[in-house]
């Protein structure tokens, strides 16, 4: 099983970025992917998550006005898109697939390899 992350990039406050996460070798037989994040020095955080068949997303609280979950399951692919970015969303972004519905990264499996994002002021 392998999670391909993808997206990251510099970006001033205010704009946007998409991330992507391919998964090959049967994740999408998992029932749920997610992101998390991780900010240097900070523990990793929930970001959001989607359920693989009904396409059920849920979000941390922080983003869940800002941010949209989606998925292709046609292309084995979940997205990430990041609207009104701010400087306090800086960090290494992860997707990782869960056989739950779940907000603990412990309760998730298999893990890409992250892909920075860096907002400026």
């Amino acid at each position: 099983v392998q999670l391909q992350a993808s997206g990251g990039g510099l970006v001033q406050a205010g704009g946007s970025l998409r991330l992507s996460c391919v998964a090959s070798g049967g994740t999408f037989r998992s029932y749920s992917m997610g992101w998390f994040r991780q900010a240097p020095g900070k523990e990793r955080e929930f970001v959001a998550a989607i359920t693989l068949s009904a396409g059920s997303s849920y979000y941390a609280d922080s983003q869940k006005d800002r941010f949209t979950i989606s998925r292709d399951n046609a292309k084995n692919t979940v997205y990430l898109q990041m609207n009104s970015l701010k400087p306090e969303d800086t960090a290494v972004y992860y997707c990782a697939t869960s056989n739950l519905r779940s907000t603990s990264p412990s309760m998730y499996d298999y893990w890409g390899q992250g892909t920075q994002v860096t907002v400026s002021s």
